[in-house]
């Protein structure tokens, strides 16, 4: 492995302060997640639990970017595409928020008016993307370009086709890295498909670098691009290192990649000296590995980098795998200078699930009487809540390895245990007793019981099977992408979870396909997926439902809790939205709606949620988990809100609301702002 010359790493850690000090002064909300280890807290107060039923529309701003089209909860058709999906975050930039739409396009508008400022359009075919999506994006103050200078406010943005591009924050010019106009990460990539590996997240940034992974498409085969992170200078657009998540050199589990391998080993390498080899080339890096989809973040002070990980490509068989996914589903900690690990900490073995760790690594620090802990929250999957020492990787509670449900299909194997944490409890563990199986009506309960009665279920870590099995949690989550809140102040985590079931089915190579066509094991749509280079296909049913469309699972099937990080305690848990716009009315009545999203926090003790299929934002006090009021919605909105302060005193919380096609609720393209009214005088 190259070492990068001194001088670099000198300057990188004199950067990395510089670039704190510039968000400190726009603390409210300058990143995606907040602030670089995320957390989702805005210092803004003037909203409080007294006057939150207050809130009005102050300005609605509409792109245009939306199409209707088909979703996963009506069925999918090959000739119509898919319908828009909003997830993205808006960000404070000076005195304008600036978000991505659906389609790729950077907005700029005022915050406290809404009215655009600016738009960028890249040249992207969205053709080549069955869901073309963006979740946000985010900002870098040049340190060589003077405040009044174009490009020293830059918009760092993330592309579907995978190149990261920088825009004057107030103009929405171009901005270049050094001489390099846009940075490639399809080089030294095997030649793929568009879809097959995208940008949809904003990358994490440590003083001058930039960091990010890919998204890579699930479930085509073995053979998908590298899930390689990397970290590029933004001051002149060069590669400064590189890890791959496969095995660490000499391990018991790396020789199927020694031989190889070309250029990278099982920890980082920095070749900032080496020209880069063009996306022709290929080869530099191992396909197939896991992949770091979501949201990065960092410890400036520690000079650290957290990964969270997906499971290696394909999701529901690993019998090929023989020991690469070492670092899947996963909570990974390397070195900002070298992208060395320091430590990882794995979520789940062998993980045939789809269980990834789906969001932003949560930085706290708490006051114990055993002194100052630097801890990190991880949301999962699975409805569990890891708490680690962030500078160990050590959990912060007994984690235990339970054994869980044994014998897949053949080929493969099922770990013997499962890392389950003492603390917090389960999410998905709810207070009193639960049914298998809900219905809205006697007739609809009997049809999810026998459909139960078919499949494979043996408690949430159930392989998938031949006969078809049921998951739950699905690979929607427990929680997911959208991560918890954080108050530092009350040292509460506030977690929105998913409590819904989907249905995995393997098929032998010989039964895939159209021509095939093998009896259906479940009411609803599902999709058939290659996997490719393994002896199987799947099909998954993206909700165990019943003949009527409603979920089999019981109510609530969503929830929010707040987490006390001193005690490890699950504080509260209520039911997150209802049944309206998911049911006809008059069954709109039932408590806790699924839900992709999540929770924001305040000073004054507001959490601010949307994210569930009812249309409507909400807040909730965060120490008791009261709903304390409520917005109505054009449609759903399942990125994360936001709320800042401008400095004529005024708070606005914003939300974009453009609903979502795996949900099947309505596409739309609405960016909204509330507020409290107008002080009198």
């Amino acid at each position: 492995m190259k070492k990068k010359p001194a001088a670099i790493v000198a300057l990188v850690c004199a950067l990395a302060f510089l670039s704190h000090f510039a968000f400190s002064q726009n603390a409210d909300w300058p990143l995606p997640g907040g602030q670089p280890g995320g957390g989702h807290f805005s210092s803004a107060a003037t909203i409080t639990p007294d006057n939150v039923k207050q809130l009005k529309v102050a300005w609605t701003h509409r792109s245009g970017d939306f199409r209707k089209g088909t979703n996963f909860r009506d069925g999918l058709k090959a000739e119509v595409p898919l319908q828009s999906s909003w997830q993205a975050t808006p960000i404070l930039a000076g005195d304008n928020l600036v978000i991505c739409t659906p389609f790729n396009r950077i907005i700029a508008v005022n915050a406290a008016t809404g009215e655009q400022q600016w738009s960028y359009t890249p040249d992207i075919n969205l053709a080549d993307y069955a869901m073309p999506r963006c979740r946000g994006v985010t900002q870098w103050q040049h340190p060589e370009q003077a405040e009044n200078q174009t490009c020293h406010s830059i918009i760092v943005a993330p592309l579907m086709n995978a190149k990261v591009i920088g825009l004057d924050a107030f103009t929405g010019q171009r901005c270049h890295f050094g001489a390099v106009a846009e940075i490639n990460l399809r080089e030294g990539l095997r030649p793929h498909a568009p879809g097959d590996y995208t940008l949809n997240t904003p990358p994490a940034i440590l003083g001058s670098l930039l960091i990010t992974g890919a998204a890579i498409a699930d479930n085509i085969s073995t053979d998908v691009p590298s899930g390689v992170v990397r970290a590029y200078s933004l001051l002149n657009g060069q590669l400064i290192w590189d890890w791959e998540p496969v095995p660490p050199s000499g391990s018991s589990d790396n020789s199927q990649f020694e031989a190889g391998r070309q250029s990278a080993s099982g920890g980082a390498i920095a070749n900032i000296d080496a020209q880069q080899p063009s996306e022709e080339q290929g080869d530099q890096y191992q396909p197939g590995t896991s992949n770091v989809w979501s949201f990065i973040s960092v410890d400036e002070t520690l000079n650290r980098v957290y990964v969270p990980t997906g499971n290696t490509s394909p999701d529901y068989y690993g019998g090929h795998r023989e020991g690469s996914d070492y670092y899947s589903s996963a909570v990974v900690a390397l070195s900002g200078d070298t992208g060395e690990v320091v430590w990882h900490y794995q979520t789940v073995h062998h993980d045939i699930w789809d269980f990834d760790v789906p969001s932003q690594p949560t930085l706290f620090d708490v006051t114990t009487d055993g002194g100052v802990i630097h801890g990190l929250a991880q949301t999962t999957k699975q409805g569990y809540v890891f708490l680690l020492d962030r500078v160990t990787g050590k959990p912060l509670f007994p984690v235990i390895e339970q054994p869980v449900p044994q014998g897949t299909v053949a080929g493969d194997y099922t770990a013997a245990t499962q890392p389950i944490p003492s603390k917090p409890r389960s999410l998905l563990d709810l207070p009193g007793d639960q049914d298998d199986v809900w219905g809205l009506t006697l007739w609809d309960r009997k049809a999810c019981a026998n459909v139960l009665e078919g499949l494979r279920y043996e408690g949430p870590f159930t392989p998938a099977s031949l006969e078809g099995s049921l998951h739950m949690p699905s690979a929607f989550g427990g929680q997911n992408w959208g991560g918890p809140g954080l108050d530092p102040n009350r040292n509460i985590l506030v977690v929105n979870t998913q409590h819904v079931g989907t249905i995995v089915q393997l098929l032998p190579r010989e039964e895939c396909g159209p021509d095939a066509d093998p009896e259906p094991v479940a009411h609803g749509h599902f999709l058939e997926e290659p996997s490719e280079g393994t002896p199987y296909c799947n099909r998954r049913w993206l909700g165990f439902v019943s003949p009527l469309g409603a979920p089999c699972t019981p109510p609530p099937w969503g929830t929010l809790a707040g987490i006390d990080l001193v005690t490890g305690e699950v504080q509260w848990q209520v039911p997150l939205g209802t049944s309206r716009d998911m049911a006809p009315f008059p069954f709109w009545y039932i408590k806790g709606s699924p839900n992709i999203g999540g929770p924001v926090t305040t000073a004054s003790g507001l959490t601010f949620i949307a994210a569930t299929t009812d249309r409507y934002l909400r807040a909730f006090a965060t120490e008791t988990g009261s709903e304390l009021w409520k917005g109505r919605l054009p449609t759903t909105a399942h990125g994360l809100p936001i709320t800042y302060e401008l400095s004529n005193g005024e708070q606005y919380v914003v939300v974009a609301a453009g609903g979502h096609a795996a949900l099947g609720t309505p596409p739309g393209d609405h960016l909204i702002a509330f507020s409290l009214p107008p002080k009198r005088k």
